[in-house]
């Protein structure tokens, strides 16, 4: 396994713009930049899109993950703070989460450089935090009424959203809004793993508050979609 990229914050920064409790200090991961040319165009990137369900036994690299969470979250205005979806408002209600697994023989990571966990990224920093390690798809893959792809793919997405955040403005229509923008993240998942030459599917079959106890998510914030990705 390759080296891994590693950044201790501070809990109360965490706690400020992470969304963690004062108690907990997650291990903070940089992600490598984004730039550089485009895998392909915008046309064919919507033209190749399909959803995938099989995956090669292939781990992604540092990179292809820093990108597939730039495409689904990223900052793409640093003076706003506006990100790579829109959101009603600029009330930002989703979190990525990021389950990375093991292969069979459970050496070998799912990301290069990435030891198996749950991660959350962090747009503002373009980072991720380690939430627990260990291999966390057979959780997932339970919660998701067992569907394959959830089990066999080496990075599995999860979107989530807080209600408070987008509520406090717009009140009950929160819930669409919500819903809206789960979409549009997905659809640049969709696109640049397409671009990237990987595969992915958007599930939203599932137990809720299973999915919500297998990623220990507090009070107010629920699953919204899960997404594997692996090499087509």
């Amino acid at each position: 396994m390759g080296k891994f990229y590693r950044l201790s914050v501070p809990a109360l920064l965490l706690c400020i713009i992470g969304g963690a409790s004062a108690a907990e200090t997650p291990e903070r991961i940089r992600l490598p930049p984004t730039g550089g040319a485009p895998e392909m165009s915008l046309e064919d990137a919507i033209g190749g899109r399909r959803s995938v369900r099989e995956y090669k036994p292939e781990p992604l690299s540092l990179l292809e993950l820093s990108r597939l969470l730039w495409a689904a979250q990223g900052i793409t205005e640093p003076r706003s703070g506006f990100r790579a979806a829109p959101s009603a408002g600029a009330t930002f209600p989703l979190e990525v989460y990021v389950a990375i697994g093991a292969n069979l023989d459970g050496r070998r990571s799912g990301v290069e450089s990435l030891q198996p966990g749950l991660y959350r990224y962090v747009p503002g920093e373009h980072s991720l935090d380690l939430l627990r390690t260990g291999d966390s798809r057979r959780k997932l893959y339970n919660a998701a009424l067992r569907q394959d792809p959830v089990r066999h793919a080496p990075v599995v997405l999860v979107i989530t959203g807080v209600t408070a955040r987008t509520a406090g403005r717009y009140g009950d229509r929160a819930a669409r809004y919500i819903a809206m923008e789960a979409g549009h993240v997905s659809q640049n998942l969709y696109l640049k793993a397409t671009a990237l030459g990987l595969g992915t599917v958007a599930i939203g079959a599932f137990q809720d508050r299973a999915l919500a106890g297998a990623l220990e998510l507090s009070s107010g914030e629920e699953p919204l979609y899960l997404m594997p990705v692996g090499r087509r």
